[in-house]
């Protein structure tokens, strides 16, 4: 298991998106209040980590298609990230 290291937007969007349903990319903006391009760039950067998977499957999103696509944590990484977020704290 490799040890995973957030940053502070990463963390936020995986509060916001929470480890049980996908939330809608327009939630996402809202709960964390983070400007339409940083929220861009943090989940291309999940994605593009497999952290995070998107409905439809999209390996990259725009702007502009952010607030029409579902989000969710990749069932495969909740265990190593939720004790990421919880390193985070400490």
């Amino acid at each position: 298991m490799r040890r995973i290291k957030l940053s502070g937007r990463e963390h936020s969007v995986l509060k916001a998106l929470g480890f049980a349903d996908a939330v809608p990319g327009s939630q996402l903006q809202e709960h964390t209040q983070m400007q339409p391009d940083d929220m861009t760039d943090t989940l291309n950067a999940l994605l593009a980590a497999g952290y995070v998977e998107s409905k439809p499957y999209r390996e990259q999103i725009t702007a502009a298609e952010m607030s029409t696509i579902e989000f969710e944590v990749n069932p495969g990484y909740v265990h190593e990230l939720r004790a990421a977020m919880l390193r985070s704290w400490v």
